[in-house]
This record gives structure tokens, sequence and C-alpha cells, in this order.
């Protein structure tokens, strides 16, 4: 196999059409040529939340434009690659559709090798690409869709130690912010309403704080907060714009402590890893990202968050995660298949549940 490897990826799980495209020598930092992102925010805004159906058409529309931009911000045609990496799953199935479609399209007509890409396992190894992490490291990814604990030990080795048995913080974050009538998305708006709130206020919940174990809860948490929005309404006839800044802070600050403690446990599972990474939209929110590394400084373990753009959902991490596949010897042929659930702990049982954004896996 060559030391030098150049890969496109392809992601459309949920709401982003995205294409990038990931060099890398053998022994070297990968170097990331192109990372094209076209968001559907605009697309959604009405709805409160993602269409599957309309995101499916979408990711149809533009995936093809968002490969053209890639490669032209690369430099490189078709045949300077040497592998084509796609999301597969887990996703809006539709929209995972439209990338695996195109995939095989292009690796039908140039002969390049294919690898499907589970999106989670994207995320759970975008630390190597960013900060060339060594295994065994522990991952928190908190997303929109997704949120779980997973200890990685190789590129095609996980063990899930816990996640959410319902909603995913991103999830609840929307949802949150659609009862108090913030915009979409509703993660951002959140906390820049929580920044000028008072978190001690309104008192929320720490779902399964009581319980051993890493997994999560949040959709108690939400129906706590419209309990707490409803008790005021009653009592003032509205909410006040403090009102709203000031749930918005308790609620923050009972999602940040639940992943803060879920966190500690994790850790104390694992002692021997190199790192603590995090990754997913809501990896973004400062709250949430002081608690983590302030408790990854007590366990004397390195905290990596990879930056934004490679945090939320992105066709570079699909590209990298390929590229480790594939030095492992992994390549798929035209009947790979789009699937909505692709669990990376094949031993784990299912986790409960399906959120809007996504399958849980």
């Amino acid at each position: 196999m060559a030391d030098i490897l150049t890969f496109l990826g392809l992601e459309s799980s949920c709401d982003d059409t995205a294409a990038a495209v990931i060099r890398h020598r053998k022994g070297e930092a990968p170097e990331i040529l192109a990372n094209v992102v076209a968001g559907q925010e605009a697309l959604h805004a009405a709805f409160g939340g993602v269409v599957p159906e309309i995101a499916a058409r979408a990711h149809a529309e533009r995936m093809d434009i968002a490969v053209e931009e890639a490669l032209s911000a690369s430099g490189l045609g078709l045949s300077d690659l040497d592998g084509i990496a796609v999301t597969a799953g887990p996703g809006l199935i539709g929209g995972v559709l439209a990338a695996v479609m195109c995939a095989k399209g292009l690796s039908a007509a140039t002969g390049l090798p294919l690898v499907g890409v589970n999106h989670l396992a994207g995320h759970a190894l975008t630390p190597r690409l960013t900060d060339g992490l060594s295994y065994p490291y522990l991952m928190l990814l908190v997303s929109g869709g997704h949120c779980q604990f997973l200890r990685v030990d190789g590129p095609e080795s996980f063990r899930r130690l816990g996640g959410t048995i319902d909603d995913a913080p991103g999830e609840a974050f929307d949802k949150t912010a659609k009862l108090l009538g913030l915009p979409q998305p509703g993660g951002p708006n959140v906390e820049r309403e929580a920044a000028l709130g008072d978190p001690k206020r309104f008192v929320f919940p720490r779902p399964l704080l009581d319980r051993p174990g890493c997994d999560m809860s949040f959709s108690g948490l939400k129906t706590a907060l419209l309990r707490a929005r409803d008790a005021v309404i009653a009592e003032k006839g509205g909410l006040t714009v403090q009102d709203r800044r000031d749930l918005c802070a308790g609620f923050q600050l009972a999602v940040a402590a639940v992943l803060r403690e879920k966190s500690r446990r994790a850790l104390a599972e694992c002692p021997d890893v190199t790192a603590f990474a995090v990754a997913g939209g809501v990896a973004a929110n400062q709250r949430i990202r002081g608690e983590l590394t302030a408790l990854a400084d007590q366990a004397g373990v390195p905290f990596v968050a990879p930056p934004l753009r490679l945090c939320t959902d992105n066709a570079a991490m699909i590209a990298w995660a390929g590229i480790e596949r594939f030095r492992e010897g992994h390549q798929d042929g035209l009947d790979l298949s789009a699937r909505p659930r692709w669990p990376l702990d094949q031993n784990a049982p299912a986790m409960l549940g399906s959120g809007k954004k996504g399958a849980k896996a």
C-alpha cells in the first residue's frame, strides 16, 4: 500500500452536505486539502427542526456541487485520488443515500476504491486527524443526534461505556430553544441567552446521577424546563427577557453537570487512556467545554477538543476515517448499503429511542 494516500470524503447524514479531500503520508500529520460544508439552516428554519424529506432532496441537489468545490479547492482531479470514503450510516436514511449513491457512481466511473464509514467513527477518530492522539483514548461524542462515551482502541475497535437513553443533548438544546421562542439552531442561541442569565434561579434535575454507570437522559430535563416556564407564565402572564435568560442558564448548568459527572465515571473506567476527547456540535458550548476541561485536569489526562469546524458534521472526518480503515485493509463494493442504524460497539446492547436529528446507535 502506498505511503501517501489522498481520499475524497462525502457526508450527508443529517442537514449538512459536505465534501473534503485529505492527504496523509505515513508518519506525518494528515493534511486537509479542502473541506466544503453546505448547511441547510434556511431550509428548515420555519419548521423548528430538520425535516428529513427536505434534507434528502437538498443533499441530492448539492452533493455533486460540493464534490466539485472540494476538488477545485484542493487543486486536484479525480485521477489524483487514491480512494473515496462516504458516510454509510447512521443517520436520516434519505440523506445517507444521497452521498452513498454519489460515491458509488464516482467509484464505478473511476475504479477508485470505495470505503463506507460509520458517521460516529468519523467523529470518534477526529482527534487523531487534528491532534494525532495515540490509542487508546476516551471519546465523548455529544451532538444533536448522538451522545455516548466510547473507548477508542483502533479504527475498527470501539467500546461504548454509556450513552443517552432518550434525547441527545443537542436535541434537548434545540427543543429548549423552541419552548422559549428562540430561533434554530437552538444550541448557540440558548448559550447566548444563558450567558446573561442567573443559573441559580431555576434549579433543574440532574437525571440518572442517582444511578451507577455512564448512561444519560435529557428528556426529563426538557420537561422540567417546560413546567418551570409554564409556572412563570401563570404567575406573571408571560416571560420577560430575563426570565428566558435565567431558564436557559439553569438548563445549561444542569446539562453541564450531568456531562461532567458521567465523564468522571467514564474516565474512572479507563485509567489507561492517553486523553479525554470530545466532539460533536455541543462540544462548542463554552460552559460545557469548561466543565470537561476542568475535569480532565483533575484526572491528570490531556483534554482534546477539535476545532469547531471539525466538531460538527463535516466530510474531512469521513475522509480521514476512510484512510484509517483502508490502511487496515477494509474496502467496500458497489453493494455498499446505507444504514439508518449502525452501532460502533457491536457487543453493546442497542440504545433506546430515536431522536429527531437521527437514529441513535
